[in-house]
């Protein structure tokens, strides 16, 4: 379990987490209708018709930022998960706590700075 952080740090990134995991659930419903992904693209191009080839951007940019969305809840869900477990705020590659002023700006970050920059550096 990390102790780096104080239980208002702790309470502040927990609150912040949970906050954006609602407000990402609630774009990805907007965006999806209560379907998934392909669901939503096939009714898309179905209402569509003849200017389906016209919309193609379009619904290329929608799914690319429901993807992002998605990836993001998914990141949110395991740094609250890692919070439940005692194992939030730990580096995942070296094991270094992650500074609060960090964890302030990506609350989900699973990564120290140095980490990150290296695996950036190396395309991962």
């Amino acid at each position: 379990m990390t102790t780096h952080l104080t239980a208002g740090q702790h309470a502040l990134l927990e609150a912040e987490l949970q906050q954006r995991q609602r407000a990402l659930r609630g774009q990805l419903d907007e965006h999806l209708h209560g379907q998934t992904r392909v669901e939503r693209a096939a009714e898309r191009l179905a209402q569509d018709g003849d200017d389906a080839p016209q919309r193609a951007p379009e619904l290329a940019m929608s799914a690319a930022l429901t993807d992002r969305e998605q990836r993001e809840l998914d990141a949110v869900n395991a740094a609250l998960k890692r919070l439940a477990q005692g194992e939030y705020g730990s580096c995942r590659d070296c094991g270094a706590d992650i500074p609060f002023d960090r964890l302030k700006v990506e609350a989900w970050a699973e990564r120290c700075v140095p980490c990150a920059t290296k695996r950036e550096q190396h395309g991962r």
